[in-house]
């Protein structure tokens, strides 16, 4: 079953290069041997899981992990519920409505519960006008042309790459991080590592700062790339969060 019209279709490299490399992450700091941690034991909380719901169908399917989804678009919910069940999948990944778009962890993490990894892939406009404004910019540079952007303050749909929530959110990637890292310290205990990809490198430093404030005691950075395109995700935790349980 496909996505809903319009939802973000996301290339498959790039999104199991960040689970392994997250996988590598757990095996350096687990039982000693190296070995990456398997089963349904390890338990994944994707931030933005999406109506193709690609890192929980991924990660299962490579390294059996279990994971929770949550989204703010009810659409995206239930088309990934769809998903899910087609699949008959619905032991290994639940899916949860994240009801404030303002709000990240909190609402979706339960008191008391325990995730080894939360993962996600931030918006990275802080606009629609934005974010069809990178679009033209990147057809040009392909020799294409495509729609003009929208005027400031318009609505008009955007008609490419993904749904708004998707693409963008006031503040853009920057501020969306901040807010990850505010509320990862509100649940260190619950968590042992969290993590974000990174779309744009000048954010790293900001981050860094951020994280030496709220306390985080281990922060790795790791690049990404296929062919010509760079990336890295960024992870952290705290010295109270929990022990991996296998």
């Amino acid at each position: 079953m496909g996505p809903a019209g319009g939802a973000l279709c996301p290339p498959i490299p790039g999104r199991a290069d960040y689970l392994h490399g997250l996988a590598d992450l757990l095996a350096g700091s687990s039982r000693g041997d190296g070995a990456i941690p398997r089963g349904a034991a390890v338990r994944v909380l994707d931030i933005g899981v999406g109506a193709n719901c690609i890192y929980p169908l991924l990660g299962h399917a490579e390294y059996s992990w279990h994971f929770v989804g949550s989204d703010v678009e009810t659409t995206s919910i239930q088309v990934a519920t769809a998903i899910v069940r087609a699949n008959g999948l619905e032991k290994a990944i639940a899916l949860r409505l994240q009801p404030r778009r303002d709000r990240i962890f909190h609402g979706v993490v339960r008191p008391g519960e325990r995730f080894d990894l939360t993962l996600c892939n931030p918006p990275f406009h802080a606009s629609a006008h934005d974010a069809s404004g990178a679009h033209q910019h990147k057809l040009r540079k392909l020799g294409r042309k495509g729609p003009a952007a929208p005027a400031r303050g318009t609505t008009r749909a955007l008609n490419f790459g993904g749904h708004a929530h998707e693409l963008w959110c006031p503040g853009g990637e920057a501020a969306f991080l901040h807010r990850m890292v505010l509320e990862s310290a509100d649940i260190r205990t619950q968590v042992r590592w969290f993590s974000s990809l990174v779309s744009r490198a000048e954010h790293l430093p900001a981050l860094r700062r951020q994280l030496h404030q709220v306390g985080a005691t281990e922060v790795h950075e790791v690049p990404m790339a296929q062919g010509s395109k760079q990336s890295r995700f960024i992870a952290w935790r705290f010295h109270d969060a929990p022990a991996h349980r296998v």
